[in-house]
């Protein structure tokens, strides 16, 4: 088998040619990525529904807009926080409730007490599901054309605006990258 170069702590961001409605114009944080598959939260899918009517304890540190996005198509019932820590990725001890995915990013046990993180954390999401991908069919999606792979930011988990985040991170990219940015919602009204 060959080996796979693990992408956890870096955004897929779908191309314009991705036809899944799931993942149109989606920005994906990988949270895992192995050899046994991939595993990420889609960062600009917001639901109407506040974080307070589901997960009540953690309103409170929920960033704005302070509802549960829709994390992926996969076990919508089950919910992952996502948080930024301010200084978690200088090495400094993480935490109780909060596990490092990629520099100041990492996971919240939702089972824990907010209070526990109530101080370190900068930003928390919510998300409902996850998006998954089985042993290299990640891969094979990137051989596709199917998604860019670019760095991620602390910031791009806390966006205010999630509606304006794919666009903006690749406004932000190098290159030709850059100019898909401009590509149009719908191409055939050119």
């Amino acid at each position: 088998m060959t080996e796979v170069s693990s992408l956890t702590g870096r955004l897929l961001v779908a191309t314009p040619a991705l036809a899944d409605p799931n993942f149109e114009r989606a920005v994906v944080l990988l949270l895992d990525h192995d050899e046994e598959g991939s595993l990420g939260v889609v960062l600009n899918r917001p639901t109407p529904v506040d974080v307070g009517d589901i997960l009540e304890d953690w309103a409170d540190l929920a960033g704005e807009p302070g509802v549960v996005f829709q994390g992926g198509p996969v076990s919508l019932d089950s919910a992952l926080g996502v948080a930024v820590v301010p200084g978690g990725a200088a090495g400094e001890r993480a935490p109780l409730g909060w596990r490092r995915v990629h520099g100041a990013i990492g996971l919240v046990d939702l089972e824990a007490p907010p209070e526990l993180l109530a101080s370190a954390v900068g930003a928390l999401r919510i998300f409902a599901g996850y998006a998954g991908w089985g042993p290299g069919q990640l891969e094979d999606e990137l051989t596709e054309g199917a998604w860019y792979v670019v760095e991620s930011e602390p910031g791009d988990v806390s966006s205010p605006f999630p509606e304006r985040l794919w666009r903006e991170v690749l406004r932000r990219q190098r290159g030709d990258l850059a100019m898909v940015a401009t590509y149009p919602d719908d191409p055939s009204l050119n």
